[in-house]
């Protein structure tokens, strides 16, 4: 069998995408067999959690602040349990970078010198077919070194030594994405188990062999429960395969509000399985705004640039993010350092360099034990500034931080934010979310945007903010009240300054920014109708339910 055509079954699971070069190496009918099970035994309670997801913010929309959960009060309060210690290539993660898992990034992100690559197919990775495919393909190809490449322009591409290459860690989509060109009885299979499946599935064994493991980075979790949920298909997996159990290691973003008062328990759930939690900075600022969206001035947030990790709301959830990790024997993950050197410009260079600097010595004073960065030139600022921490120790997991105390109300005390709102932030959210959404569009989910790497969380704060400035007629620094009609027209002119080439996409991605931005109704994420409408095949579209719901 060498290729798939459009509608083609297999093992239950039908594959609707046009083929793609080499993908039955990933799409072996045993592979498609194992992705089946794990679908049947969890596509059922995966529904219920996202149904849940709704409910919880309609309850918060309605006046219902977020509290640390009394019935989950003894897991907190035992101190006896932790986590599985340290895995094998996980015991120093003083420096990670992260980025999409196309080929050039694989072989830049492995020789980066960095202690651990993030390997996305979740943000900033556009789930087109192709690249959801070509994503597995490079990583089992990095895995044997054999991705070894030389670009068009001539240069080549290879990878450094075995014993130089960080651990991979791979980040599957988040619950709510569906793979919409692979079907079970008519219905999307789960992108995240798609992406842990596939690559679990071929790798696990292979990773092993090399003295490390199947690592995972889990997203866009908003509760204990969700948690539960990946811990239980952990379990399966390693029993489908006859893996033993506690093999799988995974790392959760802490980058939903909801999940902030629940970080003890989503450990205690993975404890077998957890290696760390991780403070996803940018989606805790998107998930913030899109559940108290309507809730009035007390939640509402100046220009993105202004909210920094050292407001109120973002020093309690960072601190207690590392009391929690410290107290169970898990690892803490710093925030993605988003800056991209510029070469050609020294000086703004070197003031990218020094706030990398500061934003890391931060952390790594507040007892990190690492921390992330989205390019390469950026991985000796943040190795040296753990260094001088560090010194020989792999991590600082002996800082308990019991100087820090819980505090459920500190994490949403958005009321003693600093900062404006201005003119220029709204035109600065326009422009770098239309600008987003149209590479997205084109299939590249990480962007350089003003000296900045963005993904999709990006986008989703630009548009959120917009929303909800306009719902609150939020005002101005200058007294100018944010109104529909108003962002209406400052869209108009920052849509006619983009530079236009053959073949963009910014009319779409005009009317998707349009749509979330300006549109009565929320969707809860951006990418589920840009994906719905754009990538993929016209038989197969998401209802406006689908959309809302996730």
């Amino acid at each position: 069998m060498n290729s798939f055509t459009d509608n083609f079954t297999l093992n239950g699971i039908t594959l609707t995408a046009p083929a793609v070069r080499r993908q039955n190496e990933i799409l072996t009918p045993e592979a498609l067999e194992f992705i089946s099970t794990l679908h049947w035994a969890t596509e059922e309670r995966r529904q219920e959690l996202l149904k849940a997801r709704q409910i919880r913010r309609a309850a918060i929309r309605g006046g219902q602040d977020p509290r640390f959960l009394p019935e989950t009060t003894p897991i907190r309060n035992d101190p006896s349990w932790r986590v599985a210690p340290p895995a094998p290539g996980l015991e120093d993660r003083r420096v990670e970078i992260t980025g999409p898992v196309d080929q050039k990034m694989t072989i830049n992100a492995l020789n980066s010198g960095a202690k651990v690559w993030l390997a996305d197919m979740e943000d900033s990775s556009t789930p087109t077919w192709r690249n959801v495919i070509k994503g597995q393909l490079n990583l089992t190809d990095a895995l044997e070194r054999r991705i070894d490449f030389t670009s068009p322009e001539g240069k080549e591409y290879k990878l450094r030594p075995a014993g130089d290459l960080p651990t991979i860690v791979v980040r599957p989509r988040g619950w709510h994405l569906p793979e919409k060109h692979m079907l079970i009885d008519g219905a999307p299979i789960a992108g995240g188990i798609v992406d842990f499946g596939l690559f679990f599935f071929h790798n696990a064994r292979r990773l092993l062999a090399q003295g490390k493991g199947p690592y995972f980075y889990l997203p866009k979790i908003e509760n204990h429960l969700e948690a539960r949920l990946w811990n239980d298909i952990f379990v399966l997996a390693q029993d489908l395969l006859g893996i033993p159990q506690g093999t799988i290691r995974a790392t959760v973003l802490i980058e939903t509000i909801t999940a902030a008062f629940e970080m003890e328990e989503i450990l205690y759930e993975l404890r077998d399985h957890a290696s760390g939690l991780n403070a996803g900075r940018w989606d805790y600022i998107f998930s913030l705004i899109k559940n108290f969206r309507t809730r009035g001035p007390r939640f509402v947030l100046p220009d993105r640039a202004q909210v920094t990790m050292t407001q109120p709301f973002m020093r309690a959830y960072t601190e207690q993010l590392v009391r929690a990790c410290h107290k169970r024997g898990a690892m803490a993950i710093g925030g993605m350092a988003a800056a991209v050197p510029n070469r050609k410009d020294p000086e703004a260079n070197a003031n990218a360099v020094e706030k990398v600097r500061a934003d890391k010595t931060r952390e790594a004073n507040d007892g990190f034990d690492g921390s992330w960065v989205a390019h390469p030139d950026l991985v000796p600022v943040c190795r040296e500034v753990f260094d001088s921490i560090l010194g020989e120790k792999p991590n600082q997991l002996d800082r308990t931080r019991e100087d820090v105390t819980p505090d459920d109300r500190a994490l949403i005390n958005v009321a003693a934010t600093q900062g404006t709102i201005t003119e220029q932030g709204i035109r600065n959210n326009i422009e770098v979310g239309i600008r987003y959404i149209e590479s997205w569009l084109r299939g590249n989910g990480a962007v350089a945007i003003h000296n900045l790497m963005e993904d999709a969380a990006t986008a989703e704060i630009s548009r959120s903010q917009l929303w909800q400035w306009i719902y609150a007629r939020a005002i101005t620094d200058h007294g100018e009240i944010i109104t529909h009609h108003w962002v209406e027209e400052l869209l108009d002119e920052e849509f006619a300054r983009l530079e236009r080439f053959d073949g963009d996409r910014f009319e779409d991605a005009r009317d998707i920014f349009e749509e979330v931005t300006l549109g009565q109704d929320f969707p809860s994420f951006l990418t589920l109708p840009a994906y719905a409408r754009y990538l993929t095949d016209g038989r197969i579209r998401a209802t406006a339910e689908e959309v809302a719901t996730s």
